[in-house]
């Protein structure tokens, strides 16, 4: 199955932070967070300005992108958990 998120809407894959600290500690998935950094896997068209012009989106697929962490929808899709989001709730781009 495929998914094409509409308007100003991304689909976002989380990257996953290590596993172990700095010193070596293994941390246990019970404490660890949900990571706030992850990869555009697609984007939709983009949104209507107030005349009904297309603004076109400022992210494409593939970037490396940081959101807030309590953004976005969760979703499965083919077994994969990806977010839904605007992207508006997106803050930057990690070159």
């Amino acid at each position: 199955m495929s998914f094409r998120p509409l308007h100003d809407r991304v689909v976002v894959r989380r990257i996953e932070e290590d596993e172990k600290t700095a010193g070596g500690i293994i941390i246990p998935d019970s404490a660890k967070e949900k990571p706030s950094e992850g990869e555009i896997v697609s984007i939709g068209a983009g949104a209507r300005d107030e005349r009904g012009e297309l603004v076109p989106m400022e992210v494409k697929a593939g970037d490396r992108v940081l959101f807030g962490k309590w953004s976005g929808t969760e979703i499965k899709i083919n077994g994969e958990d990806l977010l839904i989001m605007k992207e508006s709730d997106i803050m930057g781009i990690l070159d």
